[in-house]
């Protein structure tokens, strides 16, 4: 028995539709990293206007608070303690790290700083320091200040600020607490 060619298996040149027609301009391109150049262009021209930048805003060391950043605050230093390294804690191909603990304060309050490598020799006991971009981190359940590499530490000339000792936030012990 031969099959005979019937209507519904053959493919009939005349009944296929012809390209749909776009109306209007294609769809807009994903831009990706980099945007073309002439919105490249748009953004530098909006960009070059004369913008202010924002003054900074000095806080007090009592208004801080944990889990904060962005500080800029002028503070004195008190007291610098080195913290040992354990051997072995340190990777042998990472370069060492020297950190000191630094008592820094103003006449409101004071925070133990922690110093990485090159901020350890601008915290001198008796030195005035302005710590521009300072963020709180935790520690063991303690507030400490730091500066990462998007801060700045500059040393500024003395002035007469009679630290608080005995108003030390990094003594207050906080608790993680999970609200729900």
């Amino acid at each position: 028995m031969s099959s005979a060619p019937t209507a519904s298996n053959t493919t009939d040149n005349s009944q296929q539709r012809p390209p749909r027609q776009r109306n209007g301009p294609p769809p807009p391109r994903r831009q990706g990293r980099n945007p073309p150049p002439q919105t490249r262009a748009r953004y530098q021209q909006t960009n070059q206007g004369l913008q202010e930048k924002k003054k900074p805003v000095f806080v007090k060391v009592d208004q801080l608070k944990p889990g904060t950043s962005g500080h800029t605050l002028t503070v004195k230093v008190v007291d610098q303690n080195p913290v040992t390294q354990k051997p072995g804690a340190a990777s042998s191909h990472l370069r060492p790290v020297r950190i000191a603990e630094c008592l820094v304060g103003d006449e409101t309050a004071s925070i133990l700083f922690t110093a990485r490598n090159d901020q350890v020799d601008l915290m001198k006991p008796g030195t005035t320091v302005n710590l521009r971009n300072a963020k709180i981190d935790m520690f063991k359940g303690s507030m400490r200040l730091a500066v990462d590499k998007w801060g700045r530490i500059e040393v500024t000339e003395p002035a007469d600020i009679t630290v608080k000792e005995d108003n030390n936030l990094s003594l207050v012990e906080y608790e993680l607490v999970n609200v729900e």
